[in-house]
């Protein structure tokens, strides 16, 4: 069940069931990889990406797929959990290579006795950059999603940690002539049972360099400088048969008929006429035509609240 007046609009209670969501709208969210359908080109820029032990820029529209990349490749290539760093125009290089707690740790040492240890570490937590620049036999996938948010400085700023693959932790290194060695919380994972690391000195070197994905929606130029350290792959738009494709995948199905079909091809003469529009519009609409309760007098309607451009409010 898809669609049907769950809502009514008259402030009366009553006892509803929801039915199962979108599968990509299903908590806790699952990784998409074995449902992204790569476009021509990506996973030559994948592998030249691997290779070159290059980060790899995905520029494209919203919704076509930029971040799934990451996913698919960790998982055929068994590199964990994908490590996750969203940007904002507030996002910071630090933050990305750790965070420490200084007023935690000066609140606890107020409260401590004269006795009692000054350990750092409970106030020490590596960032997702940082996490993936530990020194580990086979390399972690992370994504940096959306740079092209970030402060105008930040791309130039993670230039010498990609180029070098190495970071200090001022903090730890001065403390380092207490306790040289300091178990860090890593970033992800179980908040519960979290992964520690030991870290010598406050010195982070990686031993294989990350598998990075960084995503773009082409809403800004970035510095040559940071551009000849990437691999750079635009996403085409699709054709009629990878839209299918990506329909038949997300929502394991076969072909839906003619309704689905006509709906595809309305969608993708959108797209080529300019207008900015989503892949999981598509599958959102996709979604509700499938489900089989959604009447024929309410499919316009319906369909033109699911497929609205993009950038009108």
């Amino acid at each position: 069940m898809t669609w049907q007046p769950f809502y009514v609009g008259d402030g009366t209670p009553r006892d509803v069931d929801l039915g199962e969501p979108p599968p990509w709208r299903s908590f806790p969210r699952q990784a998409l990889h074995q449902q992204f359908q790569p476009p021509p080109g990506l996973v030559k820029a994948v592998n030249a990406a691997l290779v070159l032990r290059r980060p790899l820029l995905v520029t494209g529209a919203a919704g076509s797929g930029k971040s799934t990349v990451v996913e698919q490749v960790a998982a055929e290539l068994k590199l964990g959990d994908v490590l996750r760093w969203h940007i904002t125009s507030r996002s910071t290089l630090k933050e990305a290579l750790y965070r420490y707690d200084a007023l935690g740790r000066i609140h606890a040492q107020r409260l401590a006795g004269p006795d009692d240890s000054d350990d750092i570490a409970p106030f020490l937590q590596l960032g997702p950059l940082g996490t993936a620049l530990l020194p580990v036999r086979h390399p972690r996938a992370l994504l940096i999603d959306e740079i092209d948010k970030s402060d105008l400085d930040l791309p130039s700023d993670l230039l010498d940690v990609l180029e070098r693959g190495e970071y200090e932790i001022p903090e730890l290194a001065r403390y380092s002539d207490i306790q040289a060695v300091v178990e860090v919380r890593e970033w992800g994972g179980d908040p519960r049972h979290p992964a520690r690391s030991p870290i010598k000195g406050g010195f982070v070197q990686c031993d294989s360099f990350p598998f990075i994905v960084m995503t773009s929606n082409g809403e800004r130029d970035f510095p040559a400088a940071f551009l000849r350290r990437c691999i750079r792959f635009t996403m085409p738009k699709p054709s009629v048969d990878e839209l299918r494709r990506v329909v038949e995948a997300h929502l394991r199905i076969g072909r839906r008929g003619k309704a689905v079909d006509l709906l595809i091809q309305d969608f993708h003469q959108r797209l080529t006429a300019g207008e900015s529009l989503a892949i999981d519009q598509l599958l959102n609409a996709a979604h509700l035509l499938t489900g089989g309760s959604l009447a024929a007098t309410e499919r316009q309607e319906v369909m033109a609240l699911v497929l609205r451009e993009l950038t009108r409010a």
